[in-house]
């Protein structure tokens, strides 16, 4: 005779079943912690000077160095898709030891905020990104001593001229991305005395020397003197707590919004900051993470919109109020923008 099946103890088995939530769809939206929506995402467009068809960037697959022209129809494309905003890198044709063109009034981000802006006006956040490497021919972000160190103090001078004429040009935000110390204040007091007290500053605050930059490199055409690096200014990724000074710091200078960066590899760093602070959050989803979610589908290995939504989500679930992420147009879609 078969042996009578019997019923778990109830004091060795839960009468709490967590799987009971997770039954149908529809039951596990209803019960959703975190919950990625359009309005949660940015998307960064380089824009290339003197060129006059866009240029494909092979290391991230669909992404391109825009003309003017077509970065405003990618714009425009965004506003269909219910994007708040994007943020602008720029390509320019020449470079110097200063980055000159960063601050130039007809530099190719200057000329591209405006075109944008005309086209656009306010139904899209403007933000710009605020450095000098892109724009340096030794490949740093910031101006360098005779023996090839950055110099911290007198980069920042070069920073409030660059806040300056983003400002002039239609920046609704600018992000400045260099890591020198004291880069917010000095930024923040220029646009002040210059009366652009409501241009918002998103502070590139948590800032790793991350391996996962490779991609955006060959995006900006950008190639660092003599093989070096920046791990000199950018964060040890072995540091957390240091991390959460620089936040602290950013925050007392005047910075608006605070970003993390490179996401998917700081969450703790995230989920720390978010403990922490009031001010809004981003999460910078960068070049190398797209990178290896894309060159992974094309292989087959995974299905690649499940993994950029689940990463995605994920960001928000750590505390991030919004991502910047070169998803971001095909999570949209997907999402039904």
């Amino acid at each position: 005779m078969a042996e009578a099946l019997t019923t778990p103890d109830a004091a060795a088995f839960a009468t709490r079943r967590l799987r009971r939530l997770r039954r149908t769809p529809a039951l596990r939206r209803l019960v959703a912690e975190a919950r990625l929506g359009v309005d949660d995402l940015v998307a960064p467009l380089f824009v290339r000077e003197g060129t006059k068809e866009p240029t494909p960037i092979a290391s991230m697959p669909g992404e391109v160095q825009h003309t003017v022209d077509s970065v405003v129809l990618e714009a425009k494309r965004l506003v269909s898709l219910g994007l708040p905003g994007l943020i602008l890198f720029g390509v320019p044709a020449r470079r110097d030891a200063q980055g000159s063109g960063a601050w130039n009034p007809e530099g190719v981000v200057q000329v591209a905020l405006r075109a944008v802006r005309d086209a656009v006006g306010d139904e899209l956040v403007l933000m710009a990104d605020l450095c000098l490497d892109e724009y340096t021919d030794h490949g740093h972000c910031g101006v360098l001593s005779p023996s090839g160190e950055v110099l911290n103090d007198q980069t920042l001078e070069l920073y409030q001229r660059i806040a300056l004429a983003q400002a002039e040009a239609g920046a609704d935000v600018v992000a400045p991305s260099g890591m020198m110390d004291g880069q917010v204040g000095a930024i923040r007091a220029a646009l002040d005395g210059a009366g652009h007290d409501q241009i918002a500053i998103l502070a590139y605050a948590a800032k790793y020397a991350s391996a996962l930059y490779g991609p955006f490199r060959d995006a900006v055409d950008v190639t660092i003197a003599g093989g070096g690096d920046r791990r000199g200014y950018q964060q040890d990724p072995r540091n957390g707590r240091e991390a959460l000074a620089e936040i602290a710091l950013d925050l007392r200078e005047g910075a608006d919004m605070i970003m993390v960066k490179p996401a998917m590899t700081s969450l703790d760093v995230l989920a720390a900051a978010r403990s922490r602070v009031d001010v809004p959050l981003a999460a910078y989803h960068v070049s190398g993470e797209f990178a290896m979610v894309k060159a992974a589908a094309a292989a087959g290995w995974i299905d690649g919109p499940a993994v950029a939504l689940e990463q995605l989500t994920v960001l928000k679930r750590a505390g991030a109020d919004f991502v910047l992420t070169y998803f971001a147009a095909e999570v949209a879609e997907a999402l039904g923008g």
